[in-house]
């Protein structure tokens, strides 16, 4: 388990890869109620900036969260996001991963602390499709005694 003494500014993490499928953007519209034609319509979407559909921008957020070793670390809770960007599009088929690195900490006392990640999620062409700086508080090592 990692807490919160064991992270360093300037570390970085990859993550594995995840396909996008059109079953998760059809059932992400479902969850979501998003059936904007830009990810639901062919055809529509075929006429669009891009020529096809593309994932929906929270979507790929939310698999990006889904690929995060949150389960070695001892994550107290999520605190936040800031500076999110979408800066290319998502398609059917593409291989999503994330980079992130420590770029700040805060300490909270006996909580723990506050880290900054700064997330880049890149497709399987080393293209970013969105960025933004996660922030979570993870707990203090347990004091032994």
């Amino acid at each position: 388990m990692k807490y919160f003494e064991d992270f360093e500014v300037g570390e970085t993490i990859v993550t594995r890869g995840r396909t996008i499928t059109e079953t998760d953007i059809v059932a992400f519209a479902a969850l979501t109620g998003d059936w904007y034609p830009l990810h639901s319509d062919a055809e529509y979407a075929k006429k669009g900036p891009f020529g096809e559909r593309i994932a929906h921008g929270l979507l790929i957020l939310s698999v990006a969260n889904g690929l995060l070793p949150l389960y070695d670390m001892a994550i107290v809770a999520f605190y936040g996001m800031d500076k999110v960007r979408f800066t290319a599009p998502t398609k059917i088929g593409d291989t999503i991963h994330v980079e992130l690195e420590v770029t700040d900490k805060q300490d909270k006392g006996d909580l723990g602390g506050v880290i900054a990640l700064r997330q880049s999620v890149k497709n399987q062409k080393g293209e970013a499709v969105a960025l933004s700086t996660l922030k979570a508080l993870i707990a203090a090592r347990p004091k032994s005694g």
